[in-house]
């Protein structure tokens, strides 16, 4: 039981404060609220739902929509506050949307529309954009059919996949906003990210619950890596954290969700699924929260004693009994590999429904590659909108095309063939004369590939509302080892930023779930059937050396010199660099893929075409 009258102005012996000093001294004195928020009289949780929705940057209506639904289902549950992604109004990211006028003033519209609609619903705290002289990546909090107030993200990133400077004015201010009787701050994504900054403020200015709205996208690891450093905000600032994440794919981008709770200990309360929609309902303990603050010195050493910074008012304390909430299962994280085969069946799944597509087209070859692509369009899309296309040549063996056939048969999708050996003949024989005298190589290799796609896109020009994927892998694209105009070609590159040794992890898992890829396609060694006898380690080291030195070159960074030092021979550091480096061009030229490193090639590494700086 909290003392109130310990904080309190001396009052003459045997004359009880009245109402009015009573209400005078609350309104001077910091410390008081600490305890006359929280009587019997009043409920001692803050009942929070984090709406874990999946946007579409652009479709201002959709997810409108979708938060109003989720705060209707939010308010049946008797919730006192719904939080929303960052950016949900627009979705995440709108990129050069943000320079047009007509659609800042569009999504200020259906932020206004979205407040009237949610008129009796629970307050909402929705992520958007607001223009006041600059443009502002913001969050507003509604209720009673208007905006209450807003808050204006400070730290804006502006590396990796983040060009927030591009656009946005940093915030300055860092308000608090009375939610039930409960002082709730509002941060936005990498606010967290920093210690200090507008959580501080608003820890010392009284805040017992934080919300931080997040368009957070995912590679691997990161989900441990990000709880990891919330836990460490919570227990730093005595508070507990709401922390909400969008979900969903949108171009390369894959957002995971799993949205979570802390106590102001850092422990988990409660937490929301991985790569799918969810809203997360919590009780948040406020006077556990309250009783951390009374233990900790530190936020009454660092608040300033003239710190006098008023919540905006949002919605009165209520004291009328809820029904409890019904008791919901844990929810664990997937493992980092079953997370990372999820991450690139929703991005799949959403880069073809956002983009309007609904069939898919994979020119399967019996290879692994193939065979995973092939296998993740089907569980993104199910098995009767995928077509598998055979194309063999003089060059690709019996067992490459029946464990093409097997593999259309294990994921029951419908398996065309096309020989390929007239097309390949003709454009030989067309282009005898000027090949005449020189020696068979890559030209010729390639136009097999190159009629390969042909074909492939022929057919999806056919099919309507159809879109080829192509089946290159990372390790292949960072060294040039596909074609351009050949198998490079289609509309989304699913395994782009999947390494070679990783797309044998993600098979092998895969069939751990249901057989779906063939033991062969696992097992065989790596070729692309373009000549005689022909196999990966012909032009490339061995994968397990070609990824490790990739991942310091491409991840790291770093310089041939410490490659070498960590065991590699540099004659072979020097040819991947070489290769790395001279095949940017053909990397810009690729469709988008799902990314799930650190660091993609696209939106993450970003390379001057023409450079003769070698990396040595």
């Amino acid at each position: 039981m909290c003392d109130a009258g310990k904080h309190d102005a001396p009052v003459p012996s045997g004359r009880p404060p009245t109402e009015l000093t009573a209400r005078r001294r609350r309104s001077y004195d910091p410390h008081l609220p600490l305890c006359t928020q929280y009587t019997k009289r009043r409920r001692r949780t803050l009942r929070i739902a984090l709406a874990q929705l999946n946007t579409t940057v652009g479709d201002l209506e959709g997810n409108s929509a979708a938060i109003l639904d989720a705060a209707r289902d939010a308010a049946a549950a008797g919730t006192d506050l719904v939080a929303c992604p960052e950016l949900a109004i627009t979705g995440y990211p709108p990129e050069d949307l943000l320079i047009r006028a007509a659609f800042i003033d569009d999504a200020r519209d259906a932020l206004e529309t979205l407040a009237r609609e949610a008129a009796g619903l629970p307050p909402l705290v929705v992520g958007c954009i607001d223009f006041d002289r600059h443009l502002y990546n913001a969050a507003a909090v509604l209720h009673d059919g208007r905006i209450a107030g807003f808050y204006h993200k400070h730290e804006l990133p502006n590396y990796g996949v983040f060009d927030e400077f591009r656009y946005f004015q940093p915030g300055a201010d860092a308000p608090t906003f009375r939610v039930a009787g409960v002082d709730v701050g509002v941060t936005i994504c990498e606010d967290i990210w920093f210690p200090g900054g507008p959580m501080r403020e608003q820890a010392l200015a009284g805040a017992r619950v934080i919300v931080n709205i997040n368009a957070s996208p995912y590679h691997a690891g990161k989900t441990r890596h990000r709880e990891r450093m919330i836990a460490t905000r919570a227990t730093d600032n005595a508070v507990a954290i709401a922390y909400v994440n969008q979900v969903g794919g949108q171009d390369e981008l894959v957002f995971d969700g799993n949205s979570f709770v802390l106590d102001p200990a850092g422990e988990e309360i409660a937490r929301a699924a991985s790569m799918a929609e969810d809203l997360l309902i919590v009780d948040i303990p406020v006077e556990r929260v309250v009783q951390t603050q009374l233990h900790d010195p530190r936020i009454r050493r660092d608040r300033p004693l003239d710190h006098r910074v008023e919540p905006i008012e949002v919605s009165a304390a209520a004291t009328a009994p809820r029904t409890p909430l019904d008791s919901r299962p844990p929810v664990e994280p997937p493992e980092e590999l079953a997370e990372t085969y999820q991450a690139l069946v929703l991005g799949t799944r959403d880069y073809i429904r956002k983009t309007g597509f609904d069939r898919v087209f994979v020119a399967v070859s019996g290879g692994i590659d193939s065979a995973l692509v092939a296998t993740i369009a089907v569980d993104a899309v199910g098995p009767g909108q995928v077509t598998a296309i055979s194309l063999p040549s003089r060059y690709s063996s019996e067992g490459s095309v029946a464990d093409a056939q097997e593999l259309a048969r294990l994921l029951r999708v419908r398996l065309v063939g096309f020989p390929l050996e007239p097309l390949h003949q003709a454009a030989l024989d067309t282009l005898a004369r000027e090949f005449e005298g020189s020696e068979p190589g890559t030209a010729e290799e390639n136009l097999q590939s190159r009629l390969r796609g042909l074909l492939t896109m022929a057919l999806s020009n056919k099919e309507p509302r159809s879109m080829v994927l192509t089946t290159g892998n990372k390790s292949e694209y960072a060294c040039g080892y596909a074609t351009l105009y050949g198998d490079m070609s289609g509309g989304f590159a699913v395994i782009k930023d999947v390494p070679k040794t990783l797309v044998y992890e993600l098979a092998r898992y895969r069939n751990t779930l249901g057989d779906a890829i063939p033991h062969n396609s696992i097992e065989k060694p790596p070729s692309a059937e373009l000549r005689p006898d022909q196999l990966d380690s012909d032009s490339l080291p061995s994968y397990d050396v070609l990824d490790a030195i990739l991942q310091a070159y491409v991840e790291d960074d770093l310089p041939l010199e410490s490659i070498v030092a960590a065991g590699f021979d540099e004659a072979t550091v020097r040819h991947v660099i070489d290769l790395v480096n001279r095949n940017e061009y053909k990397r810009r030229q690729s469709p988008p893929g799902v990314k799930i490193t650190t660091r993609a090639f696209g939106r993450d590494r970003r390379l001057p075409l023409a450079s003769r700086y070698r990396g040595y």
